[in-house]
This record gives structure tokens, sequence and C-alpha cells, in this order.
């Protein structure tokens, strides 16, 4: 592990302590060390107690820091309130249990340990808070928005200890509404609320926020320097939320990790709700609302899988489309880092084929390009031709490689014309991979041998956050990384910049240049005398690697 030097009051104490050693200590010295002695002002809540706006929670104590979990932000979203913009949350007397997570929100089964049955509870609208033992007055807060394709997931996938442990930073995780329960858009909803439809889940997250900038000082956070971060469709929802006139002021610096910028339009949205009512069977109610209000939960989800339902453009608070947003820098203007995964594709290419049993064969190849990439699929074929590559799996994982990196360069340089812009690459393709798929691995060799292409989708988040409820076997050069990772995301939710001392220097996005931070672990020979180390550097070499100029020259 690298050594730093003792610095500030600790440099101080420390000189005075040889000093001392010798007899020799001088009043001024001996002022420095009794001062160097006293605690700094600690942002921690003196007790487990604590009182919210609707009450007093109890939370539990934890090796290195203090948790408080299922906290509600919203009244449950069941009878009159399903399909409505979450409601203040009824307050209670006395003290609540905040010990042990809320309710998942409803959602069909996945791959993902804890998911393997559906769930079906609606009382899920509640956050969880850490805290860790050594934060200072007013600690910077990150609030985490889960990934899981704004079908699945919750905020206990998430385990910030290490992250609250080494940044001092004060973290929220949050449920919120998914599938169709969080996302319809139907015109009898639109009559009733025009804020709501085809985006409730992500004004539960704006609910989530606003619970923070009400309580978190109470936590010993500051509601002044709030940092909105999420992963996938977690990572998109805070684009969403960039985009969105009713978030303006709930936070002060985003993260969007392998997340996209775009919202379908109203007209697809409803497009789609209107097939997920016919598989409901609501379809030739009178009254469309009240049959899909008493319908059951399990009943609801077992028509999504028959007719999924994602997220839409609609109503005062996502009234255009993030892209067109940030692309005119119509959005709310707070510094930026995001980036990606050097192989995102590789696990939907998995995923959709082999795990299922059914490896790509060159007729589906063809098939998907076409109708991916439409008149442009020729031109995409012939840079892409299945000769060049061992499997039909490996070429479309290389093609939709290239197209969603062409993608987020755009991302990068439409916002780094408006806002500071922290560009990065998570390059690491020796690491173990995520908890879902390294599970999986154990146990088929189909899986252990697929050739993902290096660190795919959701990859990075194990060198952030515990994941999914397992540690991975990360060596000592990727613990360097991790702890590298951390650094830069706590610097950055401190002060909107992730640098600072003894790490590499990570300037701002530049459409001109190009230059964004590579991320990734030196590969230490453990019988040397070598320490083990991180090897991320600012490269220029994104758009090479993923072929980005035959991307830009396509036809929009």
């Amino acid at each position: 592990m690298i050594r730093t030097k003792p610095s500030g009051r600790l440099a101080v104490a420390l000189a005075a302590v040889g000093v001392l050693g010798l007899g020799l200590l001088s009043p001024v010295a001996a002022d420095a060390l009794k001062a160097a002695a006293q605690p700094a002002a600690s942002a921690h809540p003196s007790s487990l107690v604590v009182r919210t706006d609707a009450g007093k929670v109890r939370g539990d104590s934890r090796t290195g820091y203090d948790q408080w979990l299922g906290i509600p932000y919203a009244a449950d979203p069941v009878g009159r309130n399903r399909w409505r913009s979450p409601q203040p949350v009824a307050k209670w007397s006395g003290v609540r249990d905040a010990s042990a997570f809320a309710d998942r929100c409803a959602q069909n089964s996945g791959w993902d340990p804890g998911y393997e049955k559906t769930i079906t509870s609606e009382d899920c609208l509640a956050l969880n808070v850490y805290v860790p033992d050594h934060a200072k007055a007013a600690a910077p807060v990150v609030v985490w928005i889960h990934g899981g394709g704004n079908t699945g997931g919750a905020g206990q996938d998430t385990d910030p200890r290490r992250f609250v442990e080494q940044t001092g930073a004060i973290v929220v995780t949050v449920n919120y509404r998914l599938g169709a329960l969080g996302f319809l858009n139907l015109p009898q909803l639109q009559a009733e609320s025009g804020n709501g439809p085809g985006n409730y889940g992500l004004l539960d997250q704006q609910a989530a926020l606003r619970w923070v900038r009400t309580n978190i000082s109470r936590f010993g956070g500051d509601a002044g320097n709030v940092t909105i971060a999420g992963q996938s469709a977690g990572g998109s929802a805070v684009c969403d939320e960039l985009a969105s006139p009713t978030a303006k002021g709930l936070f002060t610096h985003a993260v969007i990790v392998s997340g996209g910028c775009s919202l379908q339009t109203a007209a697809a949205g409803q497009t789609q709700s209107a097939a997920f009512v016919k598989a409901v069977g609501c379809d030739t109610a009178s009254d469309v609302l009240a049959c899909l209000r008493a319908t059951s939960a399990a009943d609801l989800l077992a028509a999504q899988k028959k007719a999924g339902v994602s997220p839409s453009v609609g109503g005062t608070a996502f009234p255009v489309n993030p892209a067109t947003a940030v692309q005119t820098g119509n959005f709310n203007r707070v510094p930026v880092m995001l980036g990606q995964t050097n192989s995102e594709r590789g696990l939907f290419t998995f995923q959709n084929y082999d795990y299922l049993g059914n490896p790509m064969t060159a007729a589906q190849y063809e098939q998907q390009v076409r109708a991916t990439y439409g008149a442009n699929a020729d031109k995409v074929l012939a840079e892409y031709p299945l000769s060049a590559y061992a499997t039909p799996g490996e070429a479309w994982t290389a093609v939709q490689n290239g197209s969603t990196s062409y993608t987020r360069q755009q991302l990068f340089g439409s916002l780094s014309k408006y806002v500071p812009t922290y560009a990065y690459e998570f390059a690491e393709s020796d690491t173990p991979h995520f908890t879902s798929i390294f599970r999986i691995q154990q146990k088929s060799e189909t899986a252990r041998d697929f050739p993902f292409g290096g660190a795919v989708h959701v990859d990075d988040l194990g060198y952030i956050w515990d994941y999914l409820g397992q540690t991975l076997p990360y060596d000592d050069d990727q613990l360097e990384l991790s702890h590298q990772m951390i650094t830069y995301w706590g610097r950055f939710a401190a002060d909107g910049d992730p640098n600072g001392a003894r790490t590499p220097d990570w300037p701002k996005y530049s459409a001109s240049t190009g230059k964004l931070m590579s991320l990734k672990a030196c590969d230490t020979d453990p019988s040397s005398n070598r320490a083990p180390a991180a090897c991320s550097k600012v490269t220029d070499g994104f758009a090479a690697e993923h072929d980005l100029d035959f991307w830009a020259s396509l036809p929009s």
C-alpha cells in the first residue's frame, strides 16, 4: 500500500512529540500538540436516534460507520397513490426502527443474488443513510441511484462502507418505482396530473433528494453539497434529473456511470403503455385507471413480461428529451463526471445469447445489424466482417461497443461545452466480473470461457462499493485501483473536481483533444520488490480504440 506523509495538524503534532522525546518542548510546540489532540468538529450524530421531519429514527452502529436503513421518504404508492406523484409520508410518534432495509420495489425475478423470485411489494419508497465515524462537520453527501434497466434492483444492492470510511462522505441509497408501476404513460394519467405520466420513478428520486435537502444536516451532512450519482439505468436517471427543471437546486455535482442521456417520446411511451394495458386486460374497462389500480402487483408484473414500459418525456418535470437539453445547454449546470467500461456490450451478448444456451449465429448477426443500424447496415457489416472475428457474438460485441462508445463520446462533448466534465473509461480488462457473472462462472464452463472482450457493464462498481453483497477476489494492484477510484470520487463529491495530491492529474474533457482518464491496475510481479499500484493514466486513444472515426462518418 502507498504510505502518505503526515500533513497539517498531524505533522505538527508528530514534530512536537519528537521534540518532547528530547525534553525540549517549547511553548509553541506544546500549544500545537494540545491543538492537534483536540478532535476536529464532527458531523457524526451524537446519538443513533435522529429526528427527521416525519419523526425519530433509530439506526444501527457498525464498525467504522453508522447506518439508518429503510427510512420512508414518501407515502406508500398503493391504492389511489398508484401512478401518482410521490405523496408526503405520514408522520409517526415515538422512535421508528431503522436497522433493517425496506422492501424492494415490485419487480420480476432476475439473475442477481436476492432476486431469484418475483417481488410484489409496493411499500418500498425508502432510503438508507450511511455516516462514517470520522465524518467532519457538514460532510459532502452522495445520493446513489441504482441500475437495473428501470425494471429491477434496489438501494440495498450497494454497500458503501469502504467509500464512507475512506472519504468521510455520507452516502444515501434510494429505492424508486420500477417498470410499469414506475413509468406508465397514459392520457388518463395526464388528465389526473400534468406532472407524473411516464416518469413516476424519476419523481421518486426527486422526492428522495428533497428529503435529503430537508433532513441530511441532522445526520451531519451538508444539504448544499449533494452529488447525485448512478450506474446504467441509474446513470441515465442522473442525466434525466440534469434536464429536469423541478430538480434544479437539489444537487451540486453529478456522476453518470455507463448511463445514456435520452428519454423516449411521450407518444412512444403511450404506445408501450397501451400495449401493457391490453396485456393486463383493462383495455376494455369503462374506467381503465380503476381497473389497473384494482389489479394485483403480481398480475401487473406478469403483464409486464409481455409488454414492458420504459420512461418517457412528459409533464412539467421532464418536458424535453435530456439529449436535447444537454446539446443546447438547457440543463441544470453542475460539474459532471461520467464514463464507461471498455467492453460495455460484452455483458449483453452473453446475457441474450450464450447464457440462454443459444450462441449468436451468422444469420442472427446480420439480422441484428440490419435491425439496429438500418440504412447504415451495409457499411457496418463491411467495417465489422464476420471473417475478422472468432464468432458472430464477438463481432456483435465489437459493433455494439463501437456505437455505444461513439454515443458516449458525443455526450462527453456536449456536456463539456457548458460545465466542467471529467470523462473516463474503466479499462481494467483482467478484473473479476461483477457479482452475478462471477457467481455464474463458478458453475458454468460456458461463462468462464466466454470472450467478454474486457471490462463489461457493471464491472467497475465493485471498485467503488461492495455490490450485491459480495466482495470480489481482487488482486493487490486492483485493490490499489479501487483506493484510487474512491479517492477520485470522494474529491469530486467534495469539490466537483477529482484532482489532488498523489493521483494522476485528470484534465477536464475537451472535444478538441479527446483526452480522458483510463482507469486500470498495474500488473506487478508478486516476486518483485515493487509495491502494488494503480496504472491509471490520461489517454487520447479512446476514439481509435473504439473505431469512432467510422461511426462519426455514418449519416445520422
